[in-house]
């Protein structure tokens, strides 16, 4: 790693002041519990913490609320919701609630190993391209923008059908299609942290490439990392429901997406079978607006010009 030639002086010569850093705002902030107490006094997050934590709960007592297996037939068939089948039935005579909750497991799990192996994949390509610079950021790069360039729904697409289906499947193929827009991104914001005093003073000082990356350039960078990967599990879910809804995914499973698939070939939207499909995607829909407002009260915390208008 090359240093400028008044950094060179700096570390050799008899000065034995260290050298200047800069105040590390948001990484004490992060440390220090701020931006979680931001978040818990925030109306939006707060509100979309809720949701989500009533989700992540259904899902998880899924087999206490809704024993037994989802896909079990019973002997109403389509019939509207009642004290019975608080959800009504499928076509098939399935109990809606109970494929909408053991669904919830299956479309969470995927959507937040998306979110978090994608985020994890982008911070390490996009920090290793701003920090190491040269043939490195040239050739990160390029690869990035060959992701980027290839049409998503396509990939998604061909991908999925050359797979073998299950969730494992649906998850690599999504981490593959959905990396590269943040590490871009996190690149971007890398570049602007790479030039700072502190990251010069710890370089000098001899710290090691890998924590110089993790525990100086990452920690400040809190709230595009955390922005990034709430988007990537909002893709996560949506992504998969979408592959599922086309028939791409795994149809014997349970999800969001295969109710909303099983939903579409049993005809309900032509038979009124209204109740069949709502439940489904309207999950779908809160658990995209909870992860927004989370997204948005992040915003919030830590840019501070957000704050003041939020004041005025």
């Amino acid at each position: 790693m090359s240093i400028s030639q008044s950094q060179r002086q700096t570390s050799t010569s008899g000065d034995t002041k260290t050298p200047p850093s800069a105040p590390r705002s948001i990484f004490s902030k992060v440390t220090g519990g701020g931006l979680a107490h931001g978040l818990l006094t925030n109306k939006k997050a707060l509100f979309g913490l809720t949701i989500l934590f009533l989700f992540v709960v259904l899902a998880v007592l899924a087999p206490v609320l809704m024993p037994g297996n989802p896909s079990n037939f019973t002997a109403d068939v389509s019939a509207a919701p009642s004290a019975d089948h608080w959800l009504g039935t499928t076509a098939k005579g399935q109990d809606v609630l109970a494929l909408t909750l053991w669904g919830s497991r299956s479309s969470l799990s995927v959507g937040f190993a998306v979110g978090l192996i994608a985020t994890f994949i982008g911070c390490l390509v996009g920090i290793a391209s701003a920090y190491f610079g040269k043939v490195t950021d040239e050739l990160l790069s390029l690869l990035t923008n060959i992701f980027l360039l290839i049409p998503g729904l396509p990939l998604l697409v061909v991908l999925a059908a050359f797979l073998p289906p299950g969730p494992a499947t649906v998850v690599i193929v999504l981490v593959i299609t959905g990396w590269a827009g943040s590490a871009r991104v996190l690149r971007s914001q890398a570049l602007s942290i790479r030039g700072k005093d502190f990251l010069a003073s710890a370089i000098v000082t001899g710290e090691k490439t890998w924590r110089i990356m993790f525990l100086e350039i990452m920690p400040n960078m809190a709230s595009i990392v955390m922005s990034t990967l709430l988007g990537c599990i909002i893709y996560g879910i949506g992504a998969q429901a979408g592959l599922e809804f086309l028939g791409l995914g795994d149809t014997s499973s349970v999800s969001w997406g295969t109710n909303l698939y099983w939903a579409n070939n049993d005809g309900a939207m032509m038979t009124g079978d209204w109740w069949v499909l709502i439940p489904s995607g309207l999950a779908i829909a809160l658990i995209a607006f909870a992860l927004a407002m989370i997204n948005y009260a992040v915003d919030e915390v830590t840019n501070p010009r957000l704050r003041a208008e939020k004041k005025d």
